[in-house]
């Protein structure tokens, strides 16, 4: 209309607007059509909450890629980060480095006593790599079996070794058995309980490595919860039968930790709550945070001694980054003193534990609610009797009510994970869990 003037769009939402420009003239994005991408805009955080430039602030359900374990920007960890910037940036990993050996120790500080070194890797991926390279040369075999409701990374075997979708259009490594892990809401071994579950999983599992041949297996790699699958903990019993199982053939045991490690599940690491130790841990996204990319693999003093006189045939230029191990150890110091793993064991037990339950209670659209600490997921699904699941129709305009809301949630396929990082409040979980009932409410159907 002639003569009606507008308010300028203050500075921030300028700032948002070339974020997303650039973002889609020149980022080519992960795990995605680029003509779809819509990305979202994160300017800074604190803690549970991330902002855009504009201002708006989102409670941050997500923890990125659930990593953020120690919340964003945790002054110690910036401040270590920096100290560490100001006196060593970089160093080539053949060397001996303060930052390198401290982190290590700190590591190791938290895991079973069989565990002497860690070989350190710039992620997950790569973590589970090396892990694999070490299995097949302390045994001499070659076949990796795991599961196919897992996500282990996106590189060569790690990709492999993943039992999604993702797997399929990168099939070039060899030697890759998969099996069904027990997953009782859609249960592959018409179980009707978590016990009758594990049991037929397990049987699975050893029949699966008979037939294939257990002189020819290397390693069994499972994620100790797996999470990008939909956070299945698994029944009592089961990792501790699938130690057996890997005992029974000389089998080495891979546990996978990088989502689920470091105060995910409510303790240091997920297997602590399972009764068992496994041959090589490998760990990357909670150790700092995300802070600066660092993983690695714990390795046990049996598959050590492999190497003593052997030269072990792998290596990274970034291994023990000094950046990324002052981080590691000013987030383990951090968690520590702050109480962080115990505060993610609380959370579980007193709020989102009851918060989701009672949730799903109220909401038809809920199918299944399961997690710990705070690793949780809510299956939803379109008919409760069926279980079928609900799709895109449901799923996207659910992402939109939760942002609408300020509340920034990661979905997968038809779950909503709730995962928010361990320094959470009770507080803030609470909101969240409300913020996402109110977000189903108005998607589900009439």
């Amino acid at each position: 209309m002639a003569g009606t003037t507008h308010a300028p769009a203050p500075a921030g939402a300028a700032l948002d607007d070339e974020a997303v420009a650039l973002d889609r003239a020149h980022v080519f994005h992960s795990w995605s059509a680029q003509g779809a991408v819509a990305p979202f805009v994160v300017a800074g955080g604190s803690g549970s909450t991330v902002w855009d430039h504009a201002g708006r602030r989102y409670l941050d359900f997500s923890s990125q890629l659930v990593n953020t374990n120690i919340g964003h920007q945790h002054p110690r960890v910036v401040e270590a980060i920096r100290a560490q910037a100001a006196e060593l940036t970089t160093v080539a990993p053949a060397t001996a480095n303060l930052a390198r050996g401290r982190a290590a120790r700190a590591v190791l500080g938290h895991a079973p006593d069989r565990f002497a070194k860690v070989f350190f890797t710039n992620g997950g991926a790569d973590a589970n790599e090396n892990a694999i390279r070490m299995a097949r040369l302390h045994t001499g075999r070659d076949k990796v079996v795991s599961h196919y409701r897992s996500y282990h990374g996106n590189t060569g075997a790690a990709v492999v070794a993943t039992g999604d979708w993702r797997r399929v259009p990168n099939e070039y490594a060899r030697g890759h058995v998969h099996v069904f892990g027990p997953y009782l809401y859609r249960s592959e071994f018409w179980a009707t309980t978590p016990q009758e579950e594990c049991e037929r999983a397990l049987t699975h599992l050893e029949r699966v490595i008979q037939c294939e041949g257990p002189s020819s297996v290397a390693a069994i790699l499972l994620e100790s919860v797996p999470g990008t699958a939909g956070v299945l903990v698994p029944p009592p019993g089961y990792l501790a039968g699938v130690r057996a199982i890997a005992d029974r053939y000389g089998i080495v045991l891979i546990l996978d930790e990088v989502m689920a490690g470091f105060g995910r599940t409510g303790s240091w690491f997920a297997f602590d709550q399972h009764d068992v130790v496994p041959d090589l841990v490998t760990f990357a996204k909670g150790v700092n945070s995300g802070y600066v990319p660092a993983g690695g693999v714990l390795v046990s003093e049996e598959i050590l001694a492999t190497f003593d006189e052997r030269v072990f045939p792998g290596g990274l230029t970034y291994s023990g980054h000094p950046l990324a191990m002052a981080a590691v150890v000013a987030s383990v110091a951090a968690m520590e003193d702050e109480g962080v793993v115990e505060n993610a064991a609380a959370i579980g037990t007193d709020v989102l534990g009851p918060a989701l339950t009672a949730l799903a209670e109220a909401q038809p659209l809920v199918g299944e609610v399961r997690g710990t600490g705070v690793f949780w997921a809510l299956e939803l699904v379109a008919d409760r009797g069926t279980r079928t699941p609900v799709g895109a129709d449901v799923m996207g305009p659910l992402k939109a009510a939760c942002l609408r809301r300020g509340l920034l949630p990661f979905l997968a396929e038809n779950r909503v994970h709730v995962v928010p990082p361990c320094v959470v409040t009770p507080a803030q979980a609470e909101e969240g869990v409300a913020l996402l009932a109110e977000a189903l409410a108005e998607v589900a159907p009439a």
